[in-house]
C-alpha cells in the first residue's frame, strides 16, 4: 500500500475544543498561548492506519471531552486543540513533521508515532525541543535505554513484553525450535533481539531469523524454506505488524505450513488484524495483548463509545491514546501550567488507573509506563458470539512481572 504524497500529510484536525469555563489559563498566562494543543503524529494513509491512525485522534478527542466534564470551570484552560498529522512510518518524514508541530503549530506534547524508527526521531525532537513526547504506537525498548531522554515517555507496550508474555509461554508450552521472520527496522530488529532471549531463557532454540523487507506484501521466500529447516522448526515466529502481518498470515495459510506440523506465534497483534483475517485464520494463536476492549465492563463500556463515534472497536492503541491524552491534561491540571518541565515533574512516578491501564505507575528512573496487561489467544470463529469478540484472555500478567528492569544505559 503506497503512502499519500507530502502535501497531504498533515491534516490538522483542527478541532477547537472549548473549555467549559474560564480556568487560570485564561487570564493568568499560565498557559502557553492561551491554549493547550494535543498533536497526533502517526500512519494515518498505510499499513498501520486501522490499528491506530485517525481513530487513535478521536479516541484523544475523547480524552478532552472527559478533562472538561472531569474539572468544568475549574479546568486549568479554557481552550483545547487536537491537531494530527500523517508520518508515513518514515523517520525523515516524522523528524520534518514534529518539528512543525511543535514550532508551527505549537504543539504542547506530541502522541502516537508507530513505527520504532520514526518514534526515535521524534524523541531526539522532543529532548532538542524541550517538549513532552508520548509514545503508544512504536515498540522499541530502546525509548527507555539509550535514547530515553527527560521529555520522552513510552506509554503502553515494548518488545520486552511482547517477547516475554508469549515467547516464554509458547516455548514452555513444548514449542522449543523457533523460526522467526522479522521486518528490517529498528522495531523488528528490536523484536527479533527480545524474542530470541525470551526463548531460549525458556529452554528453547532459535533455528534461524532472519529479516524481511518493510513494507512487504510477498513472504513466499522465507515461508518456503521453514520446512527444510534443520532442525525443523516447530513455530513460526512472525515479529510484523499491522497490514504486512496480514499478509504473512494470509501466505502462511496458503503454503499450509500448520499441516506442516510448523505453528504459528505472533510477536505483535491488533483487533483489527484479526478482524482483516477473520478469526479462523488465527484461531488458537497466543499472543500478548496490552488491553482488550471486552475484558471488563469497564473496558467495554468506553469501548461502546469509541463504536458509537468511530462505528469499530478500538484496538489497544486506540484506548492508549485516550488515557496518554488524559494522563497528560490531568497533569496539566496538577502543574497549572503546560510548561514541559512542569508537566514531566507531575508525570514522573505518578501511580494511576484508568480505562487502559491498571495498576499502572510511570517509572521516575525512565519514563516507561508499567501496567497489568494479558495473554490472550484467538477464539475459532464457533466462539465468536459478537462482531469484534475475537480474544479469549487466558491470564494477567502483573505490572510488575510483564516489563523489564530499568536500563543503566538510560540516562535522563
Amino acid at each position: 500500500m503506497k503512502a499519500l504524497g507530502r502535501a497531504a500529510a498533515v491534516a490538522a484536525a483542527g478541532t477547537m475544543l472549548a473549555g467549559c469555563g474560564g480556568g487560570p489559563g485564561g487570564s493568568g498566562g499560565k498557559i502557553s498561548d492561551g491554549k493547550v494543543v494535543l498533536a497526533v503524529l502517526n500512519d494515518q494513509s498505510a499499513i498501520y492506519a486501522d490499528l491506530s491512525g485517525k481513530n487513535s485522534v478521536e479516541a484523544v478527542k475523547m480524552a478532552v471531552a472527559d478533562y472538561k466534564a472531569k474539572y468544568g470551570d475549574k479546568a486549568v484552560t479554557e481552550k483545547i486543540d487536537v491537531i494530527a498529522a500523517d508520518h508515513q512510518n518514515k523517520p525523515d518524514i516524522a523528524n520534518s513533521k514534529a518539528q512543525e508541530l511543535y514550532d508551527r503549530q505549537k504543539a504542547d506534547t506530541i502522541m502516537d508515532v508507530p513505527t520504532s524508527s520514526a518514534a526515535l526521531a521524534v524523541a531526539n525532537i522532543a529532548k532538542t525541543k524541550k517538549k513532552v513526547f508520548l509514545d503508544i504506537g512504536a515498540a522499541t525498548t530502546a525509548l527507555e535505554g539509550a535514547n530515553c531522554n527527560k521529555y520522552t515517555f513510552h506509554y503502553g507496550y515494548n518488545t520486552y513484553m511482547l517477547a516475554h508474555g508469549t515467547g516464554d509461554t509458547v516455548t514452555k508450552d513444548g514449542a522449543k525450535n523457533w523460526y522467526v521472520v522479522y521486518p528490517d527496522y529498528a522495531f523488528g530488529q528490536d523484536m527479533n533481539k527480545s524474542f530470541s532471549a525470551a526463548v531460549l531463557g525458556a529452554g528453547g532454540k532459535i533455528v534461524k531469523s532472519d529479516p524481511a523487507p518493510f513494507p512487504n506484501d510477498n513472504f513466499s521466500t522465507f515461508l518456503l524454506k521453514a520446512p527444510g529447516l534443520n532442525p525443523k522448526p516447530q513455530v513460526l515466529g512472525t515479529m510484523q505488524a499491522g497490514g504486512d502481518l496480514v499478509n504473512l498470515v494470509k501466505q502462511y495459510n496458503e503454503y499450509k505450513l500448520r499441516d506442516k506440523g510448523i505453528g504459528l506465534a505472533v510477536g505483535l497483534m491488533f483487533l483489527t488484524d484479526i478482524h482483516s483475517l477473520g478469526a479462523d485464520a488465527l484461531a488458537g494463536t497466543k499472543f500478548t495483548d496490552p488491553w482488550y476492549w471486552n475484558a471488563d465492563q469497564g473496558n467495554r463500556a468506553w469501548a461502546d463509545k469509541f463504536l458509537a463515534k468511530t462505528g469499530k472497536r478500538p484496538t489497544f492503541a486506540h484506548a492508549a491514546n485516550y488515557s496518554a491524552a488524559l494522563q497528560y491534561l490531568d497533569a496539566v491540571q496538577r502543574a497549572g501550567t503546560d510548561k514541559s518541565d512542569d508537566v514531566v515533574k507531575q508525570l514522573e512516578g505518578h501511580k494511576f488507573e484508568d480505562v487502559f491501564a491498571k495498576n499502572a505507575t510511570i517509572r521516575a528512573q525512565d519514563h516507561l509506563l508499567l501496567h497489568d496487561v494479558a495473554l490472550a489467544q484467538v477464539k475459532p470463529s464457533s466462539e465468536v458470539k459478537e462482531p469484534w469478540d475475537y480474544e479469549k484472555v487466558l491470564k494477567t500478567i502483573p505490572a510488575d512481572q510483564a516489563f523489564q528492569k530499568p536500563d543503566p544505559a538510560c540516562k535522563l
